[in-house]
């Protein structure tokens, strides 16, 4: 059974970011991280079973892709109360245009969201098209205001791990410490929570 002892479920493992952030302290780093306005919550969308979508996907038709079950709208629900009990308040959030991403981010009841299509899966894209998005996603981090979050990124899989070297499980991602008083930026692994 999921409690709100999630407010320390929720602490995240430091490491270092591929994506030019510095090695950090590799004990858990506390919840309260998540509220400093310089960092950005990478997630990946709750639990939907299975991999990819099918053949006949179209963005503006949930009935065409993998979507969260049960499991994952409690998963998201759960993951909003964590994240309001710690004082966690997103400024803004993005989410991909797929319906299991939109969802996690609506359950999790934090704030009105944005579509933000680099949020985009591509599963099945090639190799220079993958690494185009990234390279425009990173771009979008690095230029956002140090002072103006935190921020909350609902993604897939694929994405975070382009993006940071890092996997994520359902409910899980990381979060990202942009520079600010001429500290380097820093990744952290988030693990995923809020499965019963």
């Amino acid at each position: 059974m999921f409690r709100i002892p999630l407010v320390s479920a929720l602490s995240f493992v430091a490491s270092g970011w591929c994506g030019g952030g510095a090695m950090a302290q590799s004990e858990p780093i506390p919840m309260e991280v998540l509220r400093r306005p310089n960092v950005v919550v990478v997630l990946r969308h709750a639990n939907a079973p299975g991999v990819g979508d099918p053949k006949s996907l179209r963005l503006g038709d949930c009935t065409t892709q993998r979507n969260l079950d049960e499991r994952g709208r409690r998963q998201a629900a759960r993951l909003g109360e964590g994240f309001r009990a710690a004082g966690v308040r997103p400024t803004h959030i993005y989410s991909s245009a797929w319906c299991r991403c939109q969802d996690t981010a609506r359950l999790m009841n934090l704030g009105p969201l944005q579509v933000q299509p680099l949020l985009n899966s591509f599963f099945d894209a090639d190799p220079a098209a993958r690494a185009d998005q990234i390279q425009k996603l990173s771009r979008l981090i690095d230029g956002l205001d140090p002072r103006g979050g935190p921020y909350l990124m609902v993604t897939h899989q694929v994405v975070i791990s382009a993006l940071t070297g890092h996997g994520a499980d359902s409910g899980g991602g990381v979060a990202i410490e942009l520079p600010s008083a001429g500290n380097p930026r820093r990744t952290h692994i988030l693990p995923a929570t809020g499965l019963e």
